[in-house]
């Protein structure tokens, strides 16, 4: 039986490219109860606000949002925003380790998507912006905003 690459996009970070430098990005696993998967299949969840850290050896994401399922029974669990296991290989967890006890860097999570039928998270090793920087990337951002303007117009008068 082949598998299916669904791909589903259910949650996105976007805060998370406005505030951070995102220098490297991995995929990790999520531990879910059944309630909480049909929850988030339903796009019922928010990461703004979330991060990762690492604990004895294992990854954690905590407050990330997942709002109880309508039709869920006594299972449900009672703290949408509790810590969640994040699956990872142990190589990476102590690599990224080391990485995010450097100053500055941060674990941030960027997307929630389904792939394979399992729901993953993508996360991406982070370093804060300042605000000139901040800044800099909206000035960067309007310029190249001008530049596709002013050539669409061109391509207008062209024809």
């Amino acid at each position: 039986m082949a598998k299916k690459s669904e791909g589903k996009l259910l949650a996105q970070n976007r805060k998370a490219s406005h505030d951070y430098f995102i220098e490297d990005h991995y995929e990790a696993g999520i531990v879910l109860t059944g309630t909480e998967i049909k929850s988030l299949r339903t796009g019922k969840a928010n990461i703004s606000d979330s991060f990762a850290t690492i604990r004895n050896g294992e990854m954690f994401i905590h407050n990330m949002h997942i709002s109880p399922f309508e039709q869920g029974n006594r299972y449900n669990p009672t703290d949408p925003t509790r810590a969640r296991k994040l699956l990872l290989h142990k190589k990476e967890i102590a690599k990224l380790l080391g990485l995010s006890k450097q100053e500055g860097y941060t674990l941030v999570p960027l997307k929630i998507y389904i792939k394979n039928g399992y729901a993953k998270v993508l996360v991406g090793l982070a370093k804060g912006k300042k605000n000139y920087d901040k800044r800099e990337t909206a000035a960067k951002k309007d310029a190249q905003r001008d530049i596709q303007r002013a050539l669409k117009e061109r391509q207008k008068v062209a024809r």
